[in-house]
C-alpha cells in the first residue's frame, strides 16, 4: 500500500488525493465502490480528520468521487472522453472502452422539412426528411438522448427497426455508400429538463451539455442531430497545436 511521505513539500492533502486516484485508475477502486470512511482514512494514512476532508473535497470537484447523504463517499462512473478533432461515433467510442453500445429508438417520423431545418440543412422547405429520437445507452445505461434529421432523397428506405439494430452512420455507408468528408459541433451547457432528466435517468436542473451536430458529404449537409449528453458522464478533450 502507497504510503504518505510527511517528509515530502507535497502537501499531505494531495498526496492522499494521489493515493486515491491511482486506486481509481489501476481498478483497485472500482465505480460506485465506496471509501473508508473518513476516520478509517485518517487511521490507514495516519493524517489529520482536516487533511483528509480536504482531500475529499478536491476529489469531490474534480468529479472522481460522490457522496450520498447518510451513506458514504463513492467512486463516481467513468466519464467518456470524446476527442473533437475526430470524427464521433457513440457506437465506436463505446465499443472502444469496453462498453456495450445500443440505442431505443423513441420516435421516428417522415415529414416535410420545415423553414428552421431547411435552413440548417440547406434544404428546399418541404423536402422530405427523417426525424428520429434515439435514447443511447452504454450497458444499458442512458447516456445521450439525440434528435436526428437526415435528407429522405440522399437515403430512401431507413426504417425504425434499421436503427434499432444498426449504428446509423453504419447504415450510412454500408447501405448507402456515403462518405463523410466533415462534421460541425457546437456545444453549450445547459441545465436538463425534466423530460429529458426522466429519459436519461438523471436529474432535473443539473448540467449536460447540448451538442448540435452536422456532417458533410462533400457539400451536402447529410446529417443535422440536436442531443442531450449528460453532464456527469461526458468529458470533451480538445488537443490545441500545430
Amino acid at each position: 500500500m502507497k504510503k504518505i511521505d510527511k517528509s515530502n513539500r507535497i502537501p499531505l492533502y494531495y498526496q492522499l488525493m494521489d493515493i486515491i486516484i491511482e486506486m481509481i485508475d489501476e481498478g483497485n477502486l472500482e465505480e460506485d465502490d465506496q471509501l473508508p470512511s473518513e476516520r478509517e482514512l485518517c487511521e490507514i494514512y495516519d493524517v489529520s480528520r482536516s487533511t483528509v476532508r480536504q482531500a475529499i473535497q478536491e476529489l469531490e470537484k474534480e468529479g472522481y468521487i460522490y457522496k450520498v447523504h447518510g451513506k458514504g463517499t463513492f467512486v463516481s462512473k467513468e466519464k467518456f472522453k470524446q476527442d473533437l478533432l475526430e470524427f464521433y461515433s457513440f457506437t465506436e467510442e463505446m465499443k472502444k472502452i469496453g462498453k456495450i453500445p445500443s440505442s431505443k429508438v423513441l420516435d421516428f417520423d417522415i415529414v416535410e422539412a420545415n423553414d428552421e431545418i431547411a435552413r440548417k440543412m440547406k434544404l428546399n422547405p418541404k423536402d422530405k426528411i427523417y426525424v428520429f429520437t434515439r435514447l443511447r445507452l452504454a450497458d444499458d445505461e442512458p447516456m445521450m438522448l439525440e434528435t436526428s434529421y437526415v435528407p429522405y432523397r440522399r437515403f430512401p428506405g431507413i426504417t425504425k427497426e434499421n436503427l434499432e439494430h444498426n449504428a446509423m452512420y453504419d447504415i450510412f455507408t454500408k447501405k448507402y455508400a456515403a462518405t463523410f468528408t466533415g462534421a460541425e459541433e457546437i456545444f453549450q451547457a445547459v441545465l436538463t429538463r425534466e423530460d429529458e432528466a426522466d429519459l436519461l435517468e438523471y436529474f432535473p436542473g443539473l448540467p449536460s451539455m447540448m451538442i448540435e451536430r452536422v456532417t458533410y458529404e462533400n457539400g451536402s449537409i447529410i446529417e443535422y442531430t440536436k442531443g442531450i449528453a449528460r453532464g456527469d458522464r461526458f468529458k470533451y478533450h480538445v488537443y490545441l497545436g500545430k
